[in-house]
């Protein structure tokens, strides 16, 4: 921007620059205001400079340097007055003087640049130099480095063949190890002769050495005789320490040639013919190695190094020996062999194992041979209680125990079945036998349910479970805990069967089985006889005992269902993950579901049963005589007696299994409704005075069903929704029906409209029943049947009007009159 100033001729140039190129800005800035002094002719011109950004680095006192600078206002400092300008020539000439400074700043700094690419190309040469010596130095140093391996590699082959030759194998333990480290570092120069001739003279020691050292135990422990020497030598352990660096197949015949050595007199003691051998002798096996590896302790026990773990080795050797022995002796006698003798074999077997697991780690086991068992993923079935206890442990599982589960036992033996394995074809033995003593075990249970009865009725503690059924679960307990210390695989499996089997056996034999036999009653009840069971002469059909048989029965398969499906989920813990899918026990389960609900089905019917005679007498009334409508009707009375009879027995039975005591409820409901209503239509003809006595008789039956969940109970619950809907809906219909019938039949139209309006219900054969109940000519009852299927089609919508008037056209004076008067003594009743 150029601004003149007050002075004529004389030229303001103001200019910021860039903060990068500032120096060459300048000079550019000023050939340019040259051009411009010589093209406006101005005498004068001030080049004031904007400062960058470098300011806030370098601070300055100078007004140009300032951000906020004001040329005008600048001028006027230099000039405030007239008389000031007459100082014009000397501020002229210093910033002339300040221009020559910056015109010499600037030559400097170019001159300074023009320099930097001669001053570039000598760093760069003393640099190259000084790599070359850098890579000089490092090649030098690596030779030094080789010379000095390649004297000690030739210097320790030459020392490693002598030691060799005079058998000092601890100091050739300690130079072989570092010859063949130092043999490494050659590998990049086998091309070379003299080098590839070194590492065949080491291969070549490594071999004689191997070669030695096997001979010099050979002859230590020769493998024809049993005399063994009297204790280890130096030289062998010193040996054992070289065979850890030489080849490992060096080390791994040395350990085979010394435990068959020193199993071979086991093979003889143990040999098939031998008595000692079958199985009844099996704890003399294990008190033979005992003795050998204490033996080993005190005299080989520091000859081999502490990592060989010798003596692990040589029972897992031992183990794999008798494995085998055991196997073949087994398959040739495999006639003699008993269940209790295979369970005592592998019951000492399995100890020792443990006893294996209590003194070594299992390092030394081959990949596949005995894998260490996974723990089983936590559960809150009841068979989680000590399964390694002994064969009295008992497994009452009580309903608490699956609210507090026991956290199950991890095994932790790497031994397990690395000798009882052999067992597994041979249980089959037990198998049998197990199906033989759960026969017998079955047959118990049964002469003793005949012996001593069913269980005797106590109300305080509710139906109680069958002791059978928890003597029962033990055994199976006991069966599966020890099957699986034996195997599982296809021995479980077979196990498995065998408890389904039983399973089943109980649910018939002695749940089902023992089930009271309903009889037919003979005859049916008069209002005499009525009026004598409200006196209490008659019962129930089935007795207090039988009442409480079959809720002991009920609980006793809903504890069977429970358990069975607790027991479906140990087994398959236990068994192999391949054979899970085979083990389902969802047949027993439903076997038992079917006891529940023949068990409920029984206590309906005797309760329905109980009530048939009441609905006969109820339709055998003369319900057109009824002068007054009164009380309940003595039928009324005797249905709640019954119900006040059977029921607080059942539920107080079933207190512990509350949900088929409200099954029970809903299944008697669902019975006894459509039984009533079916009873209600044989009552015919009926007076008015007689419906309205009916309709009072059926909201007494109605409230005595909907308490019956908890009648005669001192503590009072509401009864569950799914019940309440049931009877609900039933009774209205009843009470419905009776509306209906109490109705008059005149005119036609609104009594048609009313049925199906309060009714719903669009069969002929129900419209008739209403009919007969009325008492109806046959004349009337074609007319109004005819009547009836004209109505039941969807109207078009004019008679669909009308139908709507005819419906809420009022009912005559004398029907709303006894409705209204039927009502208040309802209410009045409640």
């Amino acid at each position: 921007m150029i601004g003149w100033g007050p002075l004529q001729n004389t030229a303001l140039l103001f200019v910021q620059p860039c903060q990068n190129g500032a120096v060459a800005q300048q000079c550019s800035i000023k050939q340019w205001a040259l051009h411009k002094v010589t093209e406006t002719k101005v005498d004068v011109m001030l080049i004031v400079f904007f400062p960058p950004l470098t300011l806030q680095v370098f601070p300055s006192q100078d007004p140009l340097d300032r951000a906020d600078f004001n040329a005008v206002e600048y001028i006027n400092t230099l000039f405030p007055t007239e008389q000031s300008l007459a100082n014009i020539d000397e501020v002229v000439n210093k910033i002339r003087l300040k221009i020559r400074k910056l015109d010499d700043n600037i030559r400097t700094v170019v001159r300074g640049q023009t320099n930097v690419g001669q001053d570039g190309r000598q760093v760069k040469e003393i640099t190259r130099d000084i790599k070359q010596l850098d890579h000089a130095k490092r090649h030098l140093t690596t030779s030094i480095t080789t010379l000095n391996h390649l004297h000690m590699l030739a210097g320790g082959v030459d020392s490693l063949e002598a030691m060799t030759r005079r058998r000092q194998y601890g100091e050739v333990a300690n130079l072989l190890q570092g010859v063949v480290n130092v043999l490494e570092h050659f590998n990049k120069y086998m091309g070379i002769p003299q080098i590839r001739q070194l590492s065949e003279r080491v291969k070549a020691a490594q071999n004689e050495l191997g070669q030695q050292i096997l001979a010099d135990f050979e002859e230590a422990f020769p493998s024809q005789g049993t005399k063994r020497p009297g204790g280890p030598s130096n030289v062998l352990r010193d040996a054992c320490l070289v065979a850890n660096v030489l080849d490992p197949k060096i080390k791994q015949e040395i350990i085979k040639k010394f435990i068959k050595q020193h199993l071979s007199e086991y093979l003889v003691l143990f040999q098939e013919n031998q008595d000692v051998a079958w199985l009844d002798k099996i704890d003399r096996r294990y008190a033979w190695i005992k003795r050998q590896l204490v033996d080993y302790e005190e005299k080989y026990g520091r000859m081999f190094p502490q990592e060989w773990c010798m003596t692990e080795r040589i029972a897992v050797e031992f183990c794999h020996v008798t494995r085998t022995e055991l196997a073949k002796i087994m398959r040739t006698r495999a006639k003699e062999i008993e269940v209790k003798l295979l369970l005592f074999a592998i019951q000492r077997t399995t100890n020792f194992e443990g006893l294996l697991a209590k003194r070594f780690s299992g390092c030394t086991l081959a990949d596949g041979t005995v894998k260490k068992p996974e723990a089983p993923p936590p559960s809150t079935n009841p068979f989680l209680e000590d399964e390694t206890g002994t064969e009295t442990d008992e497994i009452v599982i009580e309903k608490s125990d699956t609210d507090k589960p026991k956290k199950p036992k991890v095994p932790d033996n790497p031994f397990h079945g690395i000798v009882s394995k052999c067992f597994e074809p041979h249980l089959y033995v037990y198998i049998e036998s197990q199906d033989k003593n759960l026969s017998e075990l079955i047959d118990r249970f049964v002469a003793d349910f005949k012996a001593q009865g069913p269980p005797k009725p106590n109300m305080d503690e509710g139906g109680a479970v069958l002791p059978s059924c928890a003597d029962l679960f033990v055994y199976y307990k006991k069966c599966m805990v020890q099957c699986s210390q034996l195997s599982t695989g296809e021995p479980m499996i077979a196990l498995t069967t065998i408890f389904q089997k039983y399973l089943r056996e109980y649910a018939w034999k002695i749940l089902s089985g023992n089930l009271p036999k309903t009889t037919s009653s003979s005859g049916g009840l008069t209002i005499t006889s009525l009026l004598k069971e409200k006196e209490g002469s008659e019962v129930a059909k089935f007795t207090l005992e039988e009442l409480c048989l079959i809720c002991s029965i009920l609980s006793t398969a809903e504890y069977c269902l429970a358990t069975t499906q607790q027991l479906e989920e140990k087994l398959k813990e236990k068994v192999d993950a391949s054979l899970v899918e085979r083990i389902n026990l969802t047949g027993e389960t439903d076997t038992f579901s079917i006891v529940i609900s023949n068990s409920i089905q029984l206590l309906v019917q005797d309760l329905d049963a109980a009530c048939d005679p009441a609905l006969t007498a109820m339709s055998k009334m003369q319900w057109q005589n009824v002068e007054h409508v009164g009380d309940q009707s003595p039928y009324v009375t005797s249905v709640i007696l019954h119900i006040k009879q059977n029921v607080p027995i059942i539920r107080d039975n079933l207190a512990s299994t509350r949900k088929y005591f409200t099954q029970f409820c809903i299944k008697f409901a669902n019975s006894f409704i459509p039984k009533f209503i079916n009873h209600l239509f044989k009552c015919k003809p009926i007076s008015m005075v007689g419906a309205e006595q009916l309709l009072l008789d059926t909201h007494s039956l109605k409230m005595v069903l909907l308490d019956l969940p908890s009648i005669g109970s001192q503590v009072v619950r509401k009864a569950p929704a799914s019940y309440t809907r049931i009877v609900v809906k039933g009774m209205t219909r009843a009470e419905m029906i009776l509306k209906v019938v109490m109705a008059p039949h005149e005119p036609p139209v609104v009594f048609v409209d009313n049925y199906i309006k309060l009714l719903a219900d669009c069969s002929t054969d129900t419209f008739q029943k209403i009919l007969d109940m009325k008492g109806l000519k046959r004349s009337e009852q074609s007319s109004m049947l005819e009547l009836f299927r004209q109505r039941l089609p969807a109207p078009p919508s004019g008679v669909e009007n009308s139908s709507s008037l005819s419906l809420s056209t009022p009912t005559p004076e004398q029907e709303s009159s006894r409705i209204r008067k039927l009502e208040k003594l309802i209410k009045k009743r409640l």
